[in-house]
């Protein structure tokens, strides 16, 4: 990891460790390594550029140097870590960039169906941890994607919006865990949904998303009434259903 600390970081909130690096390869390999050896809870490493992030099933998250939110989180013994991170962030770019993105199942942020954020959640449940990271579209966004930029035209850095979540992570933590589940819920663009479910298996279910329960677990009814249970999966929106 290439490590500086430039003048422009903000003071981050208290109680949290935050370390900037200007390249690394995976900002959510180097937090869980750090883990194992026995860093702190709320420990943060954001990087301006990753030559080898992740997103899910290990597909390749791409972002040009200096331009988006490229961090990881590492929680103890917080179960509702994924859920708080993903809440948080949708929070910090309302407050920052006057957007409410929506949830969508399982670990993205949108707006109006463009993909703003994606999350990747690692655990280790023999170490009682999970890292989290997530890539926010700030500056920069793909083909067929959103950044903050193109909704809201006022500057907004990625340690500014980084600064802001972890605040609101503070705030979120203090709910309790059936406060959490309905705000998650109340955020989850999918819910509602007509929605194709591709699972790795390379088999797909095409339904309704009308729930999801306190594990995060979508549940979606087919055509056929009978109901799905899913823990993993991609999801496509096709339709809102009447």
């Amino acid at each position: 990891m290439n490590t500086r600390k430039p003048s422009s970081l903000p003071t981050w909130p208290v109680g949290w460790s935050v370390r900037h690096v200007v390249e690394t390869g995976s900002t959510n390999d180097d937090l869980f390594a750090a883990a194992r050896a026995g860093a702190p809870d709320r420990s943060v490493i954001v990087a301006d550029f990753q030559t080898a992030g992740k997103g899910r099933i290990d597909r390749r998250w791409e972002a040009t140097r200096g331009t988006n939110l490229l961090v990881s989180l590492l929680f103890r013994a917080e179960p509702r870590a994924t859920k708080l991170v993903a809440l948080a962030c949708r929070a910090a770019c309302t407050t920052l960039a006057s957007v409410e993105p929506a949830l969508k199942w399982p670990n993205d942020l949108i707006i109006e169906s463009k993909k703003l954020a994606g999350l990747l959640a690692v655990a280790s449940p023999a170490d009682d941890f999970i890292v989290v990271g997530i890539g926010v579209n700030v500056g920069w966004a793909p083909d067929g994607a959103v950044a903050l930029r193109d909704v809201w035209h006022l500057p907004v850095t990625p340690h500014q919006l980084l600064a802001e979540m972890l605040r609101r992570i503070d705030e979120l933590a203090a709910e309790s865990a059936s406060q959490s589940h309905s705000r998650y819920v109340r955020a989850l663009g999918t819910l509602g949904q007509r929605v194709r479910v591709d699972l790795i298996s390379g088999d797909n279910i095409v339904g309704d998303a009308f729930d999801v329960d306190e594990s995060a677990r979508l549940l979606v009814r087919d055509d056929a009434g009978v109901e799905h249970t899913m823990d993993v999966g991609d999801v496509v929106h096709l339709r809102t259903t009447a």
